[in-house]
């Protein structure tokens, strides 16, 4: 997707949430700055002097669905409103308006499978259920990771850690 492409895609969020009367910033610069080092996150809002600016993972732009970039650019331009800055109650009615009335799925947070781009981050662990042999891919060191026998799985088996291969960099994926 071109620059000028996802510009022309935040307008059209911007416009959409206007129309279903939801409050958004009238200082939201029209240009998205596309983030080439984001890995975690697809997009973010960031305010500066009264004024907002979007980011959109570079990767979500070049691999992701139209309607991905369009959710991700709605959930962000929803910040913008007053009292929205975090996800709390106000930020999640606008969001469920947009869903409702547009067929978003604004949430809190998005997995890279949902967004349908490839999730490239390396993995070190894996965390595999004994009873079902589910291997849950980790990327770093956590609770899960430190201290698998206070967790179950969805299936109720109990869990071990297994520390990835050297081939096994990518999501679980040789």
């Amino acid at each position: 997707m071109t620059q000028k492409y996802i510009d022309g895609l935040m307008a059209l969020v911007i416009a959409q949430a206007r129309a279903v009367k939801i409050p958004v910033s009238g200082d939201i610069d029209p240009q998205v700055r596309l983030n080439r080092r984001a890995r975690t996150r697809f997009g973010c809002c960031i305010r500066k002097n009264g004024s907002y600016t979007i980011e959109l993972s570079a990767k979500l732009a070049e691999q992701g669905r139209e309607e991905a970039v369009l959710q991700v650019l709605a959930h962000e331009v929803l910040h913008t409103c007053y009292g929205c800055s975090n996800h709390g109650a106000r930020w999640r009615a606008y969001a469920q308006r947009m869903n409702e009335v547009y067929g978003y799925r604004v949430r809190r947070t998005d997995q890279y499978q949902d967004l349908g781009i490839e999730d490239d981050r390396p993995v070190r662990y894996f965390v595999v259920c004994q009873l079902c042999g589910r291997r849950i891919p980790r990327m770093k060191r956590s609770p899960l990771v430190d201290h698998p026998e206070r967790y179950r799985c969805a299936c109720g088996g109990s869990l071990r850690v297994e520390e990835a291969g050297a081939g096994q960099v990518k999501n679980g994926k040789m």
